[in-house]
């Protein structure tokens, strides 16, 4: 771990360039730029409130607020585990010629989603501040939490899918299908108290869905949620960058024959 992070200290402005490249190549040749990171989750909600508010909202409380939530967390993880699954073979011309450690090009896709994130994270709180009913406490500092957590899960995600990818291209086109999956079983646009209490609990298992209520716990139904979901969300941050880092180290050295 401290010859981890030494190597980050050492790269660090590589770190920087690498960053900034991603987050400006997102927006290139468009002519909104940076505005579109705060437009797209805006043109997304407004479709699918359009779609869902009258099936799904209608006896749901703040249903907005609700699906926003759901949207801006699953949105980030979808952003920053995609690319972070093709950074490496993204950035092969680079690090097959100069000898930089693999991983600064994985976490450059994943800041780069952080900061996308941050910024739609602002549009939400200002949802949040107009919608009647809701208001700011203290609780809000508890977000910093889930979001720690998913920022670790995503970057572990992200080193397991891009070490896939480097061997296995179809890795890209399963793992299409399966944010598609993820995205339907993460509760984003219904709520589960349709469910039996069996399969309500079947929903924590899914990583994503337990970041996203923690949100919601917190910003619509004002309270922290307990001991059992903190441990989850760590849990699961702490299982995926172990596996993933395991899986991207035994393959770090056979990255050269595949690229």
């Amino acid at each position: 771990m401290k010859k981890f992070f030494s190597k980050l200290k050492e790269n660090k402005f590589l770190f920087k360039v690498l960053v900034q490249r991603d987050f400006n190549r997102k927006y290139k040749r468009t002519v909104l730029g940076i505005l579109w990171s705060m437009i797209s989750p805006l043109l997304q909600l407004t479709v699918m409130a359009l779609v869902f508010t009258q099936f799904f909202g209608r006896n749901t409380e703040h249903y907005i607020i609700y699906l926003f939530a759901g949207n801006l967390v699953f949105s980030y993880f979808r952003d920053a585990t995609t690319s972070g699954m093709t950074s490496l073979v993204d950035n092969a011309t680079i690090f097959t010629k100069v000898n930089v450690p693999k991983y600064l090009f994985v976490f450059s896709k994943n800041i780069s989603a952080l900061i996308t994130f941050l910024l739609t994270l602002g549009i939400f709180f200002i949802f949040v501040l107009i919608e009647d009913g809701l208001s700011f406490s203290f609780k809000y500092l508890t977000l910093v939490y889930p979001i720690l957590c998913l920022v670790v899960f995503n970057i572990g995600i992200s080193f397991f899918l891009s070490s896939l990818y480097v061997i296995f291209k179809d890795v890209k086109y399963l793992y299409d299908v399966f944010a598609q999956l993820l995205n339907y079983f993460s509760a984003i646009f219904y709520t589960i108290d349709r469910f039996s209490p069996f399969a309500q609990s079947l929903f924590y298992l899914n990583p994503i869905y337990v970041y996203i209520q923690y949100f919601r716990a917190v910003v619509i139904y004002d309270y922290i949620p307990g001991l059992p979901t903190h441990l989850l969300c760590i849990g699961y941050a702490l299982v995926a960058v172990i596996i993933g880092s395991l899986i991207y180290y035994k393959n770090n050295q056979k990255f050269l024959y595949y690229l």
